[in-house]
């Protein structure tokens, strides 16, 4: 993987980076929040945002909280579209079956973006995974899937020994693990998807804990993966 060029315009670079924030936020945030995060004077978050608002991108409540808008959904449903919609009906039994939040992921230069996520029907504390989520590719365990599809050369720079021997091992066996990692006190298992003429790939599953073993749930998922790349042509 190359690290991410210069961007042209830095205003529409700072739009783009506005959206990912609110997509790694785990609830709304102020206008003050999001300017820190971007680095940059809150009058400037301001008048970013409101191009944002005035495309549908964000939207903000009665409190000034912003979070993401309704037309990010119908951009990110246009993203991989024959991927999305064959793995959605495979995500959506593997979240029923396990009681697990099942999810779809793909590298997006040097991180993991989510694509789709299914939550199970009938938990009751269900752990939520919102597409747009991102996070780099060398934490959690579709970060080490999605690594093991590729020659050391596309990895990220200076990937530690520990990681190395993680993902050789997840090659080995089909599917990678990861505990507290991304988010703290949870639990992941993901196995890789390589579709034939598509970048690396991964379907997951997160969990606090769980009466199946991280073989038993890989195995599961493999049967999805599988499914997927099959009726993709892969």
């Amino acid at each position: 993987m190359t690290d991410r060029p210069t961007p042209a315009s830095q205003t529409l670079s700072r739009g783009i980076r506005i959206l990912e924030i609110l997509a790694d936020a785990r609830a709304p945030l102020t206008i003050d929040e999001i300017g820190r995060r971007l680095e940059v004077h809150r009058s400037v978050a301001y008048r970013l945002l409101r191009t944002l608002e005035d495309h549908g991108l964000v939207e903000r409540d009665a409190a000034g909280l912003v979070e993401l808008g309704p037309r990010m959904a119908a951009l990110a449903a246009g993203v991989a579209h024959d991927l999305q919609a064959e793995a959605l009906p495979e995500l959506t039994s593997v979240a029923n079956e396990l009681g697990m939040t099942c999810f779809l992921v793909v590298a997006d230069h040097d991180e993991c973006v989510t694509l789709s996520s299914v939550e199970p029907r009938h938990a009751v504390n269900a752990v939520a995974q919102r597409p747009g989520t991102r996070h780099p590719v060398t934490r959690g365990a579709p970060g080490k899937a999605i690594l093991s599809l590729l020659p050391e050369r596309a990895w990220p720079a200076d990937v530690a020994s520990s990681l190395r021997t993680e993902v050789t091992d997840a090659a080995s066996r089909g599917f990678a693990t990861s505990h507290d990692e991304v988010i703290p006190t949870l639990r992941s298992v993901a196995v890789p998807v390589q579709v034939r003429g598509r970048g690396p790939a991964a379907i997951a599953v997160v969990f606090v804990a769980s009466a199946h073993d991280d073989a038993a749930i890989a195995a599961r998922l493999t049967r999805s993966a599988d499914a997927i790349r099959d009726a993709l042509g892969g």
